[in-house]
């Protein structure tokens, strides 16, 4: 049985009304015309209200591409540079002055970071041609009426919607490849300008206790009596308590998540703060080191976690008093009685899928296969109803109880504890395995091995080991090339060198990838699916 405030927290995302405005940042402008496109036809599809006066513009979706200098401009210039580059998108595109109904509190915004490489996924990204929030899951949702591969940045936005009804006049961010069902209430009213999700225990760890939940190895929240929060990184239980004691006692500790939402009032401060950055496209920082931590913590304790990050001390000093001045600036300014930093707690039995590995993407999609609560609570949020939806199964075909298939036409064979979606063949055998928008006159998937994107006329088909990892890497012509991997290689670890006997390394597939139109490509595949797969399929 599903506890009660995860299954609470499930049942109101698919009830949830969603943020005003969706911005995602992306890497290119082909990535960014992609998603404004996608997210407008699916999640965020309008009905024709042509003829209706009172139609709305809400939801908005706004993509933007981080066009900063060599180095990129880290998550906290980032958010600010691609939130002011989206209210031009609005104001051009819509004639809607975003800024200020977010300063008014009339509407709600949320922000995605999608940018980089995605080096420990690979080689799914590459196969998406460099988008890497475009890597899909072997689950279905409607794009424009038709049955389509629910992709991760999906998968989040539509989760993180739990915390637009709360969050009027505040901008959120956050991270486009880990999905959470938060065990606290996610109905909450602010009570700080800047607020962090973590995931906090019910009482201040012992020495004994932050070791064992590996709060030495994450960027930790720690909130005291008052309510008020500050930030330490990747240190052990007496350094925090030290670096802490000037603010008072600790009263619950826990992992950050890493989004946030601001108020109006601090995001336009943190704006003019930087502007000069923000104007000249040049510097790189990122919000834990740069803002939160300068902002909440003594520049004594400051300075010296910096120190443990290779920042010199004039750096670390120069760069608090930044900040210090910043703050004192704004509270004397402050229009409301919101407290500068606070936490906002997911519960310490928050679940949460993340997708930016490959062997957790292999591990979370498989669990759909299982029949535990967290499993329960997976196959609800991504509306898995049936084990087999809106798909063509041959009477050979032998299936059991526990896989999971979605929109597959499939002749014979047997499919064994899969996950299969989007699957077009004659026959195939499937063991332990995950197989996504793929075709072929016959696919051999055992134990372990994932099978995407792949497009295959030929009369051996698509098979495969235990383990073993395809994917397709196509081009705006529709030329191919199989990529090889295995779910014992990280791609981190071996980005620059050559894997399975792939012709090119990761490194140099994502260089060959850079600058392609990805929605171009998607068409071209889609196409050169259905007309593969036709020649087969027929009877």
């Amino acid at each position: 049985m599903t506890s009660d405030p995860l299954k609470s927290a499930v049942e109101a995302i698919s009830t949830n009304k969603s943020y005003d405005v969706v911005i995602v940042c992306t890497t290119d402008d082909y990535q960014a015309s992609y998603w404004m496109d996608r997210l407008s036809r699916g999640l965020f599809a309008k009905e024709d209200s042509s003829s209706s006066e009172g139609s709305s513009v809400f939801p908005m979706v706004l993509a933007v591409s981080e066009d900063w200098s060599a180095g990129g401009a880290g998550n906290g210039l980032g958010t600010l540079y691609a939130y002011q580059k989206a209210c031009k998108l609005a104001q051009k595109l819509h004639e809607v002055d975003i800024a200020d109904l977010l300063n008014q509190g009339k509407i709600s915004a949320a922000l995605y970071h999608t940018a980089g490489k995605g080096t420990r996924l690979a080689p799914l990204p590459a196969s998406e041609n460099n988008n890497k929030p475009g890597v899909k899951l072997p689950v279905c949702h409607e794009v424009d009426g038709e049955s389509s591969p629910l992709t991760v940045l999906e998968a989040v936005v539509r989760q993180t919607s739990l915390y637009a009804p709360s969050r009027p006049g505040r901008l959120s961010a956050y991270w486009g490849d880990q999905v959470f069902i938060p065990s606290s209430s996610f109905e909450y009213k602010p009570t700080h300008h800047v607020d962090i999700l973590c995931a906090l225990g019910e009482s201040a760890p012992t020495p004994e206790e932050w070791t064992e939940r590996g709060l030495d190895k994450y960027g930790v929240i720690a909130v005291m009596p008052s309510g008020g929060a500050a930030q330490v990184e990747k240190v052990d239980h007496a350094t925090a308590v030290k670096m802490l004691a000037t603010l008072g006692e600790i009263k619950r500790v826990g992992p950050s998540l890493g989004s946030f939402s601001v108020s109006s009032d601090i995001l336009n401060a943190l704006c003019e703060e930087f502007s000069a950055e923000l104007s000249s496209k040049t510097g790189k920082l990122d919000t834990d080191p740069h803002f939160w931590m300068p902002l909440t913590l003594p520049e004594k304790e400051y300075i010296s976690l910096m120190g443990q990050k290779g920042v010199d001390v004039e750096t670390a000093s120069s760069h608090h008093q930044r900040m210090a001045v910043m703050k004192e600036k704004f509270e004397k300014g402050a229009s409301s009685d919101l407290g500068m930093f606070g936490a906002v707690d997911v519960g310490d039995k928050a679940c949460w899928w993340d997708y930016g590995q490959l062997k957790l993407y292999s591990k979370n999609n498989i669990k759909l296969i299982e029949k535990d609560e967290n499993a329960d609570l997976l196959r609800q949020f991504l509306g898995v109803s049936s084990r087999q939806m809106n798909s063509s199964l041959g009477e050979s075909i032998s299936v059991c109880s526990d896989s999971t298939i979605t929109s597959c036409n499939i002749k014979s064979g047997k499919i064994s504890s899969s996950v299969l979606c989007c699957v077009s063949s004659p026959s195939i055998e499937a063991d332990g395995a995950i197989v996504v928008n793929c075709t072929a006159k016959k696919i051999v998937a055992p134990k372990g091995s994932i099978l995407y994107n792949i497009v295959d006329d030929s009369d051996e088909g698509i098979v495969v080991g235990e383990g073993d990892v395809r994917v397709s890497v196509m081009n705006e012509n529709g030329n191919d090339m199989v990529v090889k991997s295995n779910l014992s290689v990280c791609g981190g670890n071996s980005w620059k060198s050559i894997v399975e006997d792939n012709s090119m390394t990761f490194e140099a597939i994502m260089i060959q990838n850079s600058g392609t139109d990805i929605g171009a490509i998607e068409k071209v595949r889609k196409d050169l699916f259905k007309k593969t797969s036709s020649s087969f399929m027929e009877d």
